[in-house]
């Protein structure tokens, strides 16, 4: 499959292992958010029950890139950490929608180190 300019491609992590791209991004998030959440104070289990979670692990699967903090509950997050909400949603988009972000706000560079 031939890739266009811009868009997401595959990165290589270990021998003959392919590691898509967005995967890379979600984990650069999750560290972020991981960040945030220890300056917040809370654990795994106390952000996840404050989500009103059922299991702490979906916070680990955000924070470890194998998930995304799902748009309907981005508002209780960045509450839940003591962020602005439209901040902390424009910024999850740089790694989750990156393309839309650059559409929408032009370059995504700046974004990256606004928190």
């Amino acid at each position: 499959m031939k890739l266009r300019k811009n868009q997401v491609g595959f990165v290589e992590t270990a021998p003959g292992k392919p590691v898509p791209e967005a995967r890379l991004l979600r984990k650069q998030a999750g560290d972020w958010l991981k960040q945030k959440r220890a300056e917040a104070g809370l654990s795994q289990v106390d952000l996840a029950a404050r989500l009103g979670l059922k299991y702490y692990t979906f916070i680990s699967q955000v924070e470890n890139g194998f998930s995304r903090v799902p748009t309907e509950t981005m508002q209780a997050w960045a509450t839940h950490l003591g962020l602005d909400p439209a901040i902390f949603a424009k910024y999850l988009l740089v790694y989750y929608e990156p393309e839309l972000h650059r559409l929408l706000f032009g370059t995504s560079d700046n974004d990256r180190h606004c928190l």
